[in-house]
């Protein structure tokens, strides 16, 4: 899937060039793994697929976003921009759900 990002800082992170301080260093290695499986994924459905993402849609004022678990604490937020085939996942932040 095509990505882009709320805040420049997230991909940084990614790609190793950000300031990883911030997170822990567990949830900064999970960031990357999830981001190699969100850039190779065909469309949303195979995140559906894989129970030990508790690939979640969000409610409430977070409506149009959806959540994936990095570990028990922290989730990695997203949103859809579009309809396939030129859907893009905007990443929008990691947080702590705690």
């Amino acid at each position: 899937m095509d990505v882009r990002f709320k805040d420049s800082a997230l991909e940084k992170l990614e790609a190793g060039e950000g300031h990883e301080g911030d997170h822990p260093p567990g949830i900064v290695s999970k960031y990357r793994m999830r981001m190699q499986l969100i850039r190779a994924a065909i469309n949303e459905q195979e995140f559906y697929s894989l129970k030990s993402l508790h690939f979640e849609k969000l409610k409430g004022k977070r409506s149009n976003q959806y959540s994936m678990r990095l570990n028990d604490q922290w989730r990695l937020i997203l949103e859809f921009i579009g309809s396939p085939p030129n859907r893009v996942v905007e990443i929008i932040e990691i947080e702590d759900y705690h």
